[in-house]
């Protein structure tokens, strides 16, 4: 790049570093916004309708307005205001609708959905809603088997048809949590809460009470109640997840399940949680992910960017958040990170990775620290899968798609292992070092087997709504490359597993490179329209290895707003939302590592 190109790129960088530390809240971290979402918000205020009090009247109304206000244009409704129109957020948002309107006022608006949903091959025949939603999910009834509650909770299908919905073995539930994975619950590991409350309305609405195993069954009810009251976290939502809880409130009301502290606590979550506008999120937050994200992406200019005092707050900030005690919701061991600072939030491999690197990047050589980081990495190499790969929450659940390996969480642990060795290796046993090495060559291993023929990697938790089948391999291609590109900077001893590294990035970059769209952006593949956040995770990927191509994303990239975000993320099933920073933080990690190169 040529001189005044240079200086350029560095006052846009000066630029997004100001904005992305006006961000910073009164606690010194990073806390994020995510997009209202009308899934969430069609659940909350049905919850809060099956529930009756008298109290909630306005807050129902304001919920409901919301969706009335933002329905799409075609008829339909998507998680986010961004998003295109979807089967199962409509047929949930017209179920609310219609259970929350008053005297008939919204027919013109549930004619509308009608219509949509008629030229989506949904008559609202009950046969036909329950065969599209379970088709959709297919064997994962995380999602499908609560929508299907509630589509009948809310009268839009007959409580007759409740026996075509899959029943959910709610009883399962009391047994100890190292089974679970050895069974098949028909949801994922996190998803506990919703097998509980879900699976005791369908077996009492379905009058499935009868004969020996309906008796067992009915008996079981009481000490999977227990069971579920165990795993209410004290700001009362389950994973912190607006949708999750509504859910389980509705589900346990409608079963004439009401004396438990679980319906309580989670009405209390759902009144705090309702925003200004009248609508929910997907989740409370996601403060920890986002702000180590923020760290990571200042990168070694952090400590120009603040000073003594904030980086302390930062670090002090990180390291109380790591759970020091099994996790109660799902068994997990001491030593990890989840991704908010509220009582929901539960310990995963992505967010544990993130707490280990930015640690690292504040790194001040405090014991505190030390024990922090290699617990940590302890965690990480605990959870490791048998193909080598890392899941996001249980190690060996595999048998739905949430709950698999995954590439770019797997690409994270490697470069917070390999980093963790290089920083601290005089502070592990031969042991920890051994263990780590073996971690990432499987890790490596699996990654070699997962890259697609032509270069790709395919992320888990992010997708693009305007790809065929909505995945997302430039997001889990970039962020892979980047994380194994940082790795090779700490791989000083083995040079065959630093070239079978770089062999993977020379594939994954080519595969970038030719998905660059002609204004010079990345979208979620080839041909794709662009959006910040992949133009910038696909710079971060090819810093420094071809001039062209990353002068003409970053003058892309430069005349974009960076307050509109992408519903690039997925929440739970295929739930989409948008995270207001991730364009900012994102785009700041790409003018510095362009700028220094």
């Amino acid at each position: 790049m040529i001189i005044m190109e240079k200086e350029i790129i560095l006052r846009k960088y000066y630029d997004l570093c100001q904005r992305l530390k006006s961000e910073v809240n009164s606690g010194g971290f990073w806390k994020g916004y995510l997009s209202t979402s009308a899934l969430s918000t069609a659940v909350a205020i049905v919850a809060l309708k099956v529930n009756g009090a008298p109290v909630d009247k306005e807050r129902i109304k304001a919920g409901f307005d919301w969706l009335c206000k933002n329905i799409n244009s075609d008829g339909g409704f998507g998680d986010t205001t961004n998003s295109l129109s979807n089967v199962s957020t409509t047929l949930l948002c017209y179920s609310a609708i219609s259970y929350c309107q008053t005297e008939g006022s919204c027919s013109s608006l549930l004619q509308k959905m009608e219509r949509w949903l008629s030229g989506n091959g949904i008559d609202l025949n009950p046969h036909t809603i329950t065969n599209t939603i379970l088709k959709f999910y297919g064997k994962d009834y995380t999602f499908s088997v609560p929508i299907l509650s509630m589509l009948t909770i809310c009268g839009v299908i007959p409580e007759s048809c409740i026996n075509n919905i899959p029943r959910l073995p709610f009883e399962l539930a009391i047994l100890p949590q190292r089974f679970y994975r050895f069974l098949n619950l028909g949801v994922v590991s996190y998803a506990l809460p919703a097998l509980i409350g879900v699976g005791i309305y369908l077996h009492r609405a379905g009058k499935r009470t009868y004969g020996l195993y309906g008796k067992i069954r009915t008996l079981l009810i009481e000490p999977a109640i227990k069971k579920l009251e165990k795993l209410v976290p004290e700001s009362g939502g389950f994973l912190e997840a607006i949708p999750l809880t509504g859910f389980v409130v509705m589900c346990l009301k409608a079963a004439g399940k009401s004396d438990n502290s679980i319906i309580e606590k989670g009405l209390e979550f759902l009144r705090r949680q309702q925003r200004e506008d009248g609508g929910w999120s997907v989740d409370t937050d996601l403060s920890t992910w986002i702000t180590t994200l923020a760290i990571k992406a200042f990168g070694n200019d952090l400590r120009n960017q603040f000073d003594d005092m904030q980086i302390q707050v930062l670090r002090k900030h990180i390291l109380s958040l790591q759970y020091s005690v099994k996790h109660p919701f799902n068994g997990a061991k001491p030593g990890g990170w989840g991704w908010t600072n509220y009582s929901g939030s539960v310990p995963d491999a992505d967010d544990t990775s993130g707490a280990i690197l930015a640690l690292l990047e504040i790194y001040s050589e405090a014991e505190e620290e030390k024990r922090a980081i290699i617990d940590g990495c302890k965690w990480l190499a605990s959870l490791q899968n048998s193909d080598g790969g890392f899941p996001t929450f249980c190690k060996g659940w595999g048998h739905l798609p949430f709950d698999s390996s995954c590439p770019d969480i797997t690409g994270h642990a490697i470069l917070a292992s390999v980093r963790t060795k290089a920083v601290l290796s005089s502070y592990l046993t031969r042991k920890i070092r051994n263990k780590l090495d073996n971690c990432v060559n499987r890790a490596v291993k699996y990654l070699e087997k997962n890259q697609s023929i032509n270069g790709e990697w395919v992320p888990l938790w992010f997708g693009n709504q305007q790809t065929a089948d909505k995945t997302n391999p430039v997001y889990g291609t970039a962020k892979v490359c980047t994380y194994l590109i940082d790795s090779l900077k700490f791989i000083t001893s083995c040079t065959e597993l630093s070239n079978r590294i770089r062999k993977m990035i020379r594939r994954a970059q080519d595969y970038l490179i030719e998905s660059q769209n002609p204004d010079g952006s990345w979208g979620g593949g080839k041909g794709v329209a662009g959006s910040v956040e992949e133009t910038a995770l696909t710079l971060c990927a090819l810093a420094g290895e071809n001039e062209e191509i990353c002068s003409k994303g970053i003058e892309w990239l430069e005349k974009q707003d960076f307050e509109h975000a992408s519903p690039i993320g997925l929440y739970f099933a295929l739930l989409w939302y948008y995270e207001k920073m991730y364009p900012l933080i994102f785009s700041t990690e790409a003018f510095r590592r362009i700028a220094s190169n």
